[in-house]
This record gives structure tokens, C-alpha cells and sequence, in this order.
């Protein structure tokens, strides 16, 4: 199996020793502790699971810089993005050398992880300002990674963690979150060798179900791994669990018995382009994958980014940092001659042949209770969306 990202062995940081885990959380009663933002959340449940192997906790400013300017730390690490835990006030903790870590997404804010604080430092808006610019390629608060990032707060608090839970995810989502260990079992009991990865935050259509088909067919694959984001999105996005139906059952009736895993993982989206197409590269390494789709615009919003950045970022990764292959999908449109799903470089029709395959148009349609034509979308997968749609309306 594809060895981990930086290191021969996956070590998550989830305390999962029972009498270990029960007597961290007792001392955790005793510590200084903070409700951390939702963000540092995720990145706690990121580590804790593995899938930001080989880092054992938060970054510090000068880190985190360094990862934004030259997609590195400071000792040498190759990384894309940078994972902080950001506070507004840390009087709470000042002094401290080890604090719990709140969640700010479950009822009672219960302790998510121990930190060794190792520093608490003020990062200055000149840092702020570069870090963001060098991450999102952009400033402009209404980029809604650009505004999360920039509206937690400007004190870092640095250092390796213990993780005593996953949030919400496991309780929300039992059939669907999987951590990067749990996925590697999976692989290895199924005897799969090269392993497609497909990165989702939305519901899949036939574009993308046959981008699947076609990275499986490049690349001989055993299986793949459809892996949805189940944290936190921006408005107008569909919900996870409305995801997750109409995924399983695209599987179910479309893909041959036992290629494909459908598993979820704890994040928020942080909608960085092509950074968070690197990242996502790092944590599919992490849980086994062979093999990542990267798309059009693929994690990006808006028109913040070129549609093809988040392929040619690869381009400047150095030689031999990540072991994971990149399969780099073009324009998906429906060819009348072909009379499927094909991909644009593949084809050799022209553009009167091509019906255009539009997220907007299929979600528009969709709100307005249109039917979905075939070229968009299988009927069984449209009917669960429709009727999310049509309980939405209802509510408003």
C-alpha cells in the first residue's frame, strides 16, 4: 500500500487507548480551556484521524507563514496550507502549558483535544493580509475561505495536540465518516492495490460519475474511495446528508458491486482552489489512495481562480515530496454524436455537438422543480435532489 504523506507509519493523533483517553479527559476538567473556532475544530479532527499526517498539532506564526509563502515550514516540510488554532482573546489560557480545547460545534462546547502550548503569539495584519493573499489568491472578504480565515481572531496559539474525539461526525454521519486508518483497513481487506480518490462538497451528476469511471479506466484501478467533505459549507450548499443519499444510490445502480467506498471526512471547506487541491492530495495519501481527481475549478468559488489553477499547481510541487498521482479531468460536456459524458481533449466533435454541463443551471432548475434531462443527471439521483429542493421551498 502507497506509504503515508512524511512518514513511513500513519500516526493520527485520537487518543485511542480507552483508560488513556477517560484519564486525559479527567485532567482535561482541571485545565485552562477555550472554545476554539470552527475551523481549528476541523483541523483537530483532521489530525486526529490522520489525514494531516505528519503533523502533531497546531502551527506557529512563523510555520504558517513560511507554508503560505513557499508551501513549506520552516523545517523543510512540504505542506499547502496553513493549520492554526486561531483565538480572538487568549486571557483564558495565559500562562498555561496545557489547555483544553473546546468544540464550538457541539451542544455544551464538550473538550475535543489537549494542547501543549508551546507559544501564543499576535499575528500582525501585515501577516494576516500575506498569508491570505498567498492561500486564497485574493483578499476580498466576500470569498467566503478568505472571510472565515480573517474573522477568528489574530492570536495563534501553537503546539502538538491530543485528540479526545471527532465532533460531531461520528455521531451525525455513523455510515459515511471514516478516518484516514479506518479507510486504509478498508483498502487493505479489500486487496485494493491502485485506488481513485474523488473529492465531493456536492451532490454527484453523471459528469462526475463518469470522471470516476474514466480515472478508474486510465488508471486500472482496483476501486475508489468517493470522499465527501461533511464540515461546514457556504450558504446554498446542499447538506451532507442529501449528499450522501443521492451518492449511494448513484453507486448502487450505476457502479460495478464492491468498487467503490463511499466515506466522508470532518472539515470545514476552506474553498482555497488550488492549495486545497494540494491538501487534498496530502490527505488522500494519508488514507490510501493511489491516485486523486483533480477537475475544473476544482474546490474553488466564484471566479476567484482560473479553471485549470488547481491542476498546474501540482506542476510546482517538488519532485518526490507526495507519491500520489494526479488525474487531471477536463471540461465534462454531453456530445450528441458520443451520446454520453465526454471529456472535451478526448473528443473529436466540436462545440455545436456539446451540451454544457452546468452546476448552476442543474441547481437552478432543480429550485425552480424542473425536471433534470438525462445529460445531467441520473432520474434516481435528481428525484432525491428534487425533493430536498421541494422541502426547502416549503420552508420559506
Amino acid at each position: 500500500m502507497i506509504k503515508p504523506f512524511g512518514s513511513d507509519k500513519l500516526n493520527p493523533l485520537y487518543v485511542a487507548d480507552d483508560a488513556k483517553r477517560k484519564a486525559l479527559i479527567k485532567e482535561a476538567e482541571g485545565l485552562p480551556s477555550v472554545v476554539i473556532s470552527s475551523a481549528a475544530a476541523g483541523n483537530a479532527v483532521m489530525l486526529g484521524s490522520g489525514y494531516f499526517n505528519p503533523l502533531k498539532g497546531y502551527m506557529n506564526v512563523a510555520d504558517a507563514v513560511s507554508v503560505a509563502e513557499k508551501m513549506q515550514t520552516t523545517s523543510g516540510l512540504f505542506w499547502p496550507t496553513p493549520v492554526l488554532n486561531v483565538l480572538k482573546d487568549a486571557s483564558a489560557i495565559k500562562g498555561a502549558k496545557r489547555i483544553a480545547l473546546r468544540d464550538p460545534n457541539v451542544e455544551g462546547n464538550p473538550v475535543l483535544a489537549i494542547q501543549e502550548v508551546e507559544a501564543i503569539e499576535e499575528i500582525s495584519a501585515d501577516k494576516m493580509k500575506l498569508m491570505t493573499e498567498k492561500v486564497f489568491r485574493t483578499t476580498d472578504m466576500k470569498h467566503p475561505g478568505v472571510n472565515a480565515f480573517n474573522s477568528v481572531g489574530n492570536i495563534a496559539v501553537s503546539g502538538p495536540i491530543q485528540v479526545l474525539g471527532y465532533s460531531y461526525f461520528e455521531k451525525e454521519f455513523p455510515e459515511t465518516f471514516r478516518t484516514a486508518t479506518q479507510l486504509r483497513d478498508v483498502i487493505a481487506k479489500r486487496g485494493w492495490k491502485e485506488v481513485v480518490a474523488f473529492q465531493t462538497r456536492n451532490p454527484m451528476h453523471l459528469a462526475h460519475e463518469e470522471l470516476v469511471k474514466m480515472a478508474m479506466k486510465e488508471y486500472n484501478a482496483d476501486g475508489a474511495v468517493i470522499h465527501m467533505l461533511l464540515g461546514k459549507l457556504k450558504a446554498g450548499d446542499i447538506p451532507a446528508d442529501v449528499r450522501d443519499a443521492s451518492i449511494r444510490k448513484m453507486v448502487e445502480l450505476y457502479f460495478e458491486p464492491n468498487s467503490v467506498e463511499i466515506a466522508g471526512y470532518g472539515f470545514d471547506m476552506l474553498y482555497a482552489g488550488p492549495r486545497e487541491a494540494v491538501l487534498h492530495a496530502i490527505f488522500r495519501q494519508n488514507m490510501g489512495a493511489t491516485v486523486l481527481i483533480v477537475g475544473r475549478d476544482h474546490a474553488g468559488v466564484g471566479d476567484y481562480y482560473g479553471g485549470f489553477d488547481a491542476q498546474t499547481i501540482f506542476d510546482d510541487v517538488p519532485k518526490g515530496a507526495m507519491d500520489i498521482k494526479i488525474f487531471r479531468g477536463d471540461h465534462t460536456v454531453w456530445c450528441k454524436k458520443c451520446d454520453k459524458v465526454v471529456m472535451m481533449r478526448d473528443c473529436p466533435h466540436g462545440k455545436d455537438d456539446y451540451i454544457m454541463l452546468s452546476g448552476t443551471k442543474v441547481r437552478d432548475m432543480l429550485a425552480a422543480g424542473e425536471d433534470l434531462p438525462r445529460e445531467f443527471s441520473r432520474p434516481e439521483v435528481a428525484r432525491i435532489l428534487m425533493a430536498y429542493y421541494k422541502s426547502e421551498a416549503g420552508k420559506a
